[in-house]
């Protein structure tokens, strides 16, 4: 069965009405959706829809879901509106209103999961763009002053300059915070970084 069809399955075997004020507009949403309604597998896609027969239908249907602070929309497909909503926290809010709560639980825990894995994903995307951009730094730190020895030689530079232009070519995949504890006396991560530069900046000029 799919997920659509347990949702019907699970809220046809529910109450057919609902205590509150506003249960009829919980009738109306749940009637619709049992009768043209359908959902498409949130391991996949967050998709709810409801098709309705008329264009008045479906704004009453749309006005009757966002009366539950959601932004339900209406589409035109194949000559009939289409109410959906496409967000996963609205379609949770939308299965509580109808009473489908073991659903709704089943796709919470999908959420927490998809959620999870795409965090994971930002994050290893992150450091390893990170990474990236430290080994393209450090390497254009090397060119410089293979530049510099092979032209005006390292021992023209400033002995700061020096220094630190030695100890990166012994080191050049070391991290700036580790390169600057080489130093004497040592070196912070941003005055590392000010130097190799100025390392930078002299190789370019040389380069003409």
């Amino acid at each position: 069965m799919s997920f659509s069809g347990e949702v019907k399955a699970e809220i046809s075997r529910g109450p057919a009405s609902f205590k509150g004020k506003d249960k009829e507009t919980r009738a109306l949403i749940r009637d619709a959706f049992l009768k043209n309604g359908s959902m498409s597998d949130p391991r996949k896609s967050y998709h709810f829809e409801i098709v309705c027969d008329t264009r008045d239908e479906a704004e009453i249907l749309r006005d009757a879901i966002n009366e539950f602070g959601e932004d339900a929309k209406i589409v035109e497909r194949k000559g009939h509106p289409v109410v959906y909503l496409k967000e996963g926290e609205q379609i949770v809010t939308v299965l509580s209103v109808m009473g489908a709560y073991k659903a709704l639980m089943e796709l919470e825990n999908i959420r927490i999961v998809k959620e999870m894995r795409g965090s994971v994903n930002r994050r290893v995307n992150c450091e390893t763009a990170n990474i990236r951009k430290t080994v393209d730094a450090a390497v254009r730190q090397v060119e410089a002053i293979r530049t510099i020895e092979e032209t005006e030689g390292l021992d023209s530079l400033p002995k700061n300059l020096r220094e630190i232009a030695r100890v990166r070519l012994d080191n050049p995949e070391m991290p700036l915070q580790e390169l600057g504890q080489m130093l004497d006396p040592p070196l912070g991560k941003s005055g590392v970084n000010h130097r190799l530069r100025k390392l930078i900046e002299l190789a370019e000029k040389i380069g003409g």
